[in-house]
């Protein structure tokens, strides 16, 4: 199977790739969305290398709503408008769909995607690659193996007070109890590593199970219902969203804060993963909106979006 690749899909994956810098998840409408998770610094101790902190890179073809954001992003760095963006996504949906009934098509350094015999969509990350912005400019090291050489004891010449060897504690007993010494301290010092590695290894496998679980919508025990105060007063149904939240104390907080910077905020409700979206402003027409919208980018908040409800 080869691997194939165009100038318009790489385009696309580069706009993916800048998203998965600044979010945990990027979602391409209808085909699915990336999802990102944070991991740790990690050790191998067999190859004595130190991996730096990354974002750990799935996908689920299970998500596929389209939640504006590629479509905004594309919209706002090329100057058009968001149907325009949404119509350049979808041209390149269709182009993927069709490649990967032949081959494998590659994204760049997100990763590559292929599918099986049983038509499932295998993705595979680009290890090479890291999300993480704190971790930008760090890499695998590697570290030298300390070589540990047996000190030969060399006996001291025997003095007069020597003779009485019921005083003098004899060399080979004080090599003992030095080798003795010196293995205990060794054993302790593996037993605290190797519960270290395995408290890491349990709290990164308890967040990736919580991620996806979050990302698959598999909720076992739901929430307890959460009543929102929203305002819903004869505004229009083109919305200029500030941002989506899970705790209800978060939204409210967001609301006060662009209250006070005199904008019209409200909670708009919850969108179908149960985020709390709060509203910048609405307006009854989507050039009235956009017009605002590139005005808003610039002075409150990069990551606004437009949301059509």
């Amino acid at each position: 199977m080869f691997k194939i690749a165009s100038f318009a899909h790489m385009t696309l994956t580069n706009y993916i790739a800048d998203l998965l810098y600044r979010y945990d998840c990027v979602i391409v409408p209808n085909f699915g969305g990336f999802v990102t998770n944070k991991i740790s610094a990690q050790v191998d101790t067999e190859n004595n290398t130190f991996y730096p902190p990354k974002k750990q890179l799935t996908f689920n073809v299970y998500l596929q709503h389209n939640d504006g954001l590629l479509a905004n992003h594309i919209a706002s760095v090329e100057k058009i408008s968001f149907e325009e963006a949404t119509n350049k996504i979808a041209l390149e949906v269709n182009k993927w769909k069709e490649q990967l009934k032949n081959s494998t098509i590659t994204l760049g350094k997100i990763g590559s995607l292929e599918l099986s015999q049983d038509n499932k969509l295998l993705f595979e990350p680009n290890i090479t690659s890291n999300f993480l912005k704190e971790s930008f400019g760090l890499s695998e090291t590697e570290a030298n193996e300390i070589k540990r050489y047996q000190q030969k004891v060399v006996a001291l010449p025997e003095t007069k007070e020597a003779q009485d060897t019921s005083k003098v504690i004899p060399i080979a007993k004080r090599t003992a109890v030095a080798a003795v010494a010196i293995t205990m301290l060794y054993a302790g010092w593996n037993g605290i590593q190797h519960s270290k590695r395995q408290e890491t290894l349990a709290n990164q496998q308890k967040s990736l199970e919580e991620k996806i679980q979050s990302a698959t919508f598999v909720i076992d025990k739901p929430l307890p219902t959460i009543n929102l105060k929203v305002n819903r007063e004869n505004r229009g149904n083109i919305h200029i969203i500030a941002g989506a939240f899970q705790l209800v104390d978060n939204a409210n907080n967001k609301v006060e804060e662009l209250q006070k910077l005199g904008y019209d905020a409200y909670i708009l409700g919850k969108n179908s993963w149960g985020l709390i979206q709060v509203a910048l402003e609405s307006y009854q027409t989507k050039e009235e909106a956009r017009r605002e919208l590139i005005n808003i980018k610039e002075t409150v908040s990069e990551d606004a979006w437009l949301l059509e409800k």
